[in-house]
């Protein structure tokens, strides 16, 4: 009985600290792999309100096979999108692999269909690496180390081409196998620089069409000797031209796009022994964004980016007729003709997740192979997006997508989150928003999604018009154009402006929060570079000279003097309000240091920044759990911060 009552005496003391804990509201547990400095705890209750927004999912055509006429797609049923393969429309999506890291590339071998290759990286570090799928494991191909890319398969299904940095981690070579075959690997051409790709293998396979991209405006071609492994250039080199998906049919006529002669993207045949490229079909008045050819050369499916709507037409080579295929306004991609001519490809909408189809070329039929469900939600009471244009202060139009929430649901003036695209050369399109549908449909909050000068779809001579440092500015001018649109708007509470972005975005969400502090309330700003001049020394080697051609040269001093003084570090002093940072501890492209330097510079200053750091993320997080709690996160700051 002592015992027991020395015990009880014991307890007493503790009665009141249980009782303080068990008042604790209960928390959401954090990935092992965040590092969350800073940012305050997630509860439940936000994590049960939103769960139906978080389970949406996608389905992305990735490609056929060709001997059992399946399809192969990508989407995610536990942390990380993986291939599926789809026997017949609506069928089940049967897992093909099961990795812990993302897989989205995966392609059966023409002809056979014997032997599927996928390529995936470690943790976000985007050091691809092609695998071959045997009994349910992945059997790597390369060499484990360097950053691998597939490019092409031969018709015969015999040959892969791809490029590696393995010789100097830099250059990425060009590389021939049969991946059946591991003792076939060779080098074929030793190369300089990046942005390297083998397009397509000549019908008798004696040469191969070769592309290296330069910047958005210009791409080479050559050709490339299957025997000796020469490159010979296509065309002149001197000019700037934007060229891409150059591709042989069956004839052996090369196909592609290109903005030679026209500040769009357009379709056409080009002539290899002069690089004359002659444009075909109709004169499109927006860019064409991809094209495939049948294997019997009968039809070309090609996509037209119209302000950011996909367009899918059928082209009669012979006769120069074209077919539009009747499909919802959205944004297509992935198109792929089979042999037996289906046309298969994604399409996206605001009221509708990524999903997969495909088209009859002979009657026109539209045949849907996935619906990806939406967390039980129904995606037709997403809004739709309304095209807002503006004159920014040179004169120049930009524009952009704004979906507000219902009225009827939220009555008076609304806050809006402005979210900037990375890039530069990218544009904001109208698909299906995801999570961020929460902040619209329940929260209340408007979402613009700007294209500032600078990005693509919209012909060749805007997209250069935030070129290097002395232009880089101008497209920041442009997000204060929009503000101040906004800011007149009758249904918007301008005393409740935010700003987000990622990559080059999150480099335009510090410019944002330096030079609009006086309107806007917060700013997200996620894997966004801080100072040009150790973002261009510190990214990866392999993809620098492409970024100073976009950005500037470091080295030059005086360019160096202008990155410097325009880089957001360089005015951290005129951060004023809350900022939230999220990094990618493996980004190869912009380093973690970059965030690292910002936020310690703005808390030195005496400001707020919280900071959620990935460590087995990179560009982006690709991994459920860390972005489900990225978003969540990113609900309390724009509680705290935009909306109290």
């Amino acid at each position: 009985m002592r015992y027991i009552a020395v015990l009880a005496a014991l307890a007493l003391p503790l009665a009141p600290a249980l009782a303080q804990e068990s008042a604790k509201p209960a928390v959401e547990p954090k990935p092992a792999a965040l590092i969350a400095d800073g940012v305050p705890e997630v509860p439940v209750e936000l994590t049960a309100a939103t769960r139906p927004y978080m389970e949406n999912r996608s389905a992305a055509f990735v490609g056929w096979n060709e001997v059992d006429r399946s399809m192969l797609i990508a989407t995610r049923f536990g942390n990380t999108s993986q291939i599926h393969r789809v026997a017949m429309p609506m069928g089940a999506r049967q897992q093909l692999t099961f990795e812990a890291e993302p897989v989205g590339l995966g392609a059966w071998s023409p002809k056979s269909a014997d032997i599927m290759l996928v390529q995936k990286d470690v943790g976000g570090n985007e050091f691809f690496q092609i695998y071959a799928l045997k009994d349910g494991r992945l059997d790597l191909l390369t060499d484990g180390k360097s950053r691998n890319g597939y490019n092409a398969w031969s018709r015969d299904g015999t040959t892969l081409a791809y490029t590696s940095t393995r010789r100097n981690g830099r250059d990425s070579d060009i590389y021939v196998m049969n991946p059946r075959d591991a003792k076939s690997n060779r080098m074929l051409a030793q190369v300089e620089g990046g942005g390297w790709a083998v397009n397509d293998f000549a019908p008798d396979m004696s040469w191969a069409i070769v592309s290296q991209y330069v910047s958005v405006e210009k791409a080479d071609l050559f050709r490339l000797d299957m025997a000796t492994g020469a490159l010979a250039p296509i065309g002149d080199h001197k000019k700037a031209i934007a060229q891409s998906g150059a591709e042989f049919a069956p004839d052996g006529t090369i196909w592609q796009t290109s903005d030679d002669g026209s500040d769009f993207q357009r379709l056409g045949t080009l002539d290899p022994a002069t690089g004359k490229f002659t444009a075909k079909g109709p004169a499109e008045k927006w860019d064409v964004t991809s094209f495939n050819i049948a294997d019997d050369g009968s039809f070309i499916a090609y996509v037209v980016n119209e302000a950011g709507m996909s367009k899918l037409r059928l082209l009669d080579p012979k006769s120069g007729a074209v077919r539009t295929v009747d499909l919802p306004a959205g944004v297509i991609g992935g198109v792929s003709i089979a042999p037996w001519g289906d046309v298969g490809f994604s399409l996206t909408s605001a009221r509708s997740a990524t999903d997969a189809y495909s088209v009859d070329p002979k009657t026109m039929k539209v045949t849907r192979w996935t619906q990806s469900e939406t967390g039980g939600l129904d995606p037709l009471k997403n809004v739709e997006p309304e095209l807002v244009k503006v004159k920014s202060f040179d004169g120049l139009e930009v524009s952009g997508f704004l979906y507000r929430p219902d009225a009827a649901k939220f009555p008076g003036k609304r806050p809006l989150i402005m979210n900037v695209h990375g890039g530069p050369e990218s544009q904001s399109r109208p698909g299906f928003l995801g999570r961020t549908n929460y902040l619209v449909n329940e929260m209340g909050i408007a979402v613009f999604f700007p294209n500032v000068r600078g990005s693509t779809g919209y012909g060749k001579k805007f997209v250069s018009l935030d070129n290097g440092p002395f232009k880089r500015e101008d497209s920041v001018r442009d997000m204060g154009a929009f503000l101040d649109l906004f800011a007149k708007d009758q249904n918007l509470d301008a005393s409740r402006f935010g700003l987000t972005g990622g990559s080059y975005g999150g480099y335009m969400c510090y410019a944002a929060a330096t030079h609009y502090a006086d309107k806007l309330r917060a700013n997200l700003c996620v894997v966004a570079i801080s100072n040009f001049v150790t973002f261009l020394e510190n990214t990866q080697e392999y993809r620098r000279d492409l970024r100073r051609v976009e950005y500037g040269d470091e080295r030059d001093p005086a360019q160096r003097k202008k990155l410097i003084e325009i880089s957001p570090l360089t005015r951290v002093a005129d951060i004023k309000k809350p900022l939230f940072v999220v990094t990618g501890a493996n980004d190869p492209r912009v380093p973690a240091s970059e965030a690292d330097q910002i936020v310690a510079a703005v808390r030195k200053n005496g400001g707020t920044a919280w900071h959620l750091v990935g460590t087995n993320e990179g560009h982006g997080f690709a991994k459920k759990e860390n972005a489900d709690y990225n978003f969540w996160a990113s609900l309390l700051f724009w509680k705290q911060y935009l909306l109290n």
